[in-house]
């Protein structure tokens, strides 16, 4: 597929009704309640508080997709670019037809509903079902694993948000998508498995570049068994982890959400029109590991000692996003004063060796949450 062709589809089909970083069953489920019969909408479980985990089954072709996202439930970005996809396939569409044709899709939207509803990356009793793989402890996690179990996929999608802190290695670019093909094994084989991933991962690049050089990444292979997508790995069933990541200033990340719509699209016309054997994995090497070279705010030659005796350092501050009356809202919080050469900001202060102090003119520490600080005479507010 062009680029062309990729934008115009996005602009034609993005569902307007999902924006924003919180995304909750309450936003999905009039969506759900619109798809017509060809839409196999289901509820395939609970949550930890009985909240409904629903999924959708559609497409009649032998390859078999499972995609699940917020399994954390503050990584939203997958899941809006999923119905975005989803509003692709709603109308007949000739340049896209066949993947219905080929493939079947079974896809979880929201795994963690209750996390999502707490905008927390765990459940609502603090598992991480990112962690739960073996153990099987969690509601949620049962249901993931017994739809694998009944669904048989012959790919896996695991479909994740990264934070601002990911570059692509050092540089000075953002990892705005990050792929892996997960490890099965503590020594990382590269297992034929792991090949079909890397395959479908190198075909999402080649379509990334063409719309955002050098802001893909790839993300850190180490071995946990207790991960979803390293246990689904070591059943020999390829599994693709997506992380969306931050652009520019797109901290709601509608940007990126594109992007992702744009790898869904690469890699599911790909598995519909070939035979993928992992013939090309290699080019998923050349993909850069990611980094951690951002702080979201870095004021540059910041005087954090006194008139008489300056200290000069960098001030790196890090967003924290809190939940407020069902909106996310972005707070500052120093994270480290120290010289920060080798770190980039994705907001940039110069305080040009004048004194750096907090709210009430107080130090500034590592730990302090600011909405402002004052540089020599002039308050510089830290929010967005």
């Amino acid at each position: 597929m062009t680029i062309k062709e990729i934008t115009s589809l996005y602009q034609t089909h993005k569902e307007q009704e999902l924006e924003g970083r919180y995304i909750t069953n309450s936003h999905i489920k009039p969506l759900l309640e619109t798809l017509d019969s060809s839409f196999e909408v289901s509820e395939i479980g609970t949550s930890v508080l009985g909240k409904p985990i629903s999924a959708i089954k559609f497409g009649t072709g032998k390859k078999r997709l499972l995609l699940w996202s917020q399994m954390h439930g503050n990584e939203s970005t997958t899941t809006k670019a999923l119905f975005d996809f989803i509003n692709t396939l709603k109308h007949p569409n000739t340049t896209l037809s066949h993947l219905k044709d080929a493939c079947t899709f079974y896809i979880i939207p929201i795994l963690n509903p209750d996390g999502a509803e707490a905008y927390t990356r765990l459940n609502a009793i603090d598992i991480d079902l990112n962690r739960d793989a073996q153990t099987l402890s969690q509601p949620e996690s049962k249901v993931l694993r017994a739809a694998f179990n009944d669904f048989k996929p012959h790919y896996c999608f695991n479909l994740h948000g990264q934070r601002t802190i990911f570059s692509v290695a050092r540089a000075n670019k953002t990892a705005t998508v990050s792929f892996l093909s997960p490890a099965q094994d503590e020594h990382r084989a590269v297992t034929d498995s792991r090949k079909v991933g890397m395959d479908i991962i190198a075909e999402m690049n080649n379509t990334l570049q063409d719309l955002i050089p050098g802001h893909v990444g790839r993300y850190d292979d180490s071995f946990n068994i207790n991960c979803v997508g390293d246990s689904f790995q070591s059943f020999n069933v390829p599994t693709i982890l997506f992380e969306a990541g931050h652009f520019a200033n797109d901290y709601d990340r509608d940007i990126t959400r594109f992007y992702i719509y744009a790898a869904y699209l690469s890699a599911f016309n790909y598995i519909a029109k070939h035979a993928v054997n992992g013939d090309k994995y290699e080019d998923y090497f050349t993909i850069p590991e990611n980094g951690k070279c951002f702080y979201d705010i870095i004021i540059r030659d910041a005087n954090v000692g006194t008139t008489e005796n300056p200290e000069i350092l960098d001030i790196g501050i890090l967003f924290v996003e809190k939940l407020i009356n069902k909106k996310i809202e972005f707070l500052s919080k120093i994270e480290s004063i120290a010289m920060l050469s080798d770190f980039y900001g994705h907001k940039e202060i110069n305080a040009n060796r004048m004194r750096v102090l907090g709210v009430d003119e107080q130090v500034v520490k590592v730990g302090i949450e600011n909405d402002f600080v004052t540089i020599g005479d002039v308050n510089f507010l830290l929010k967005l």
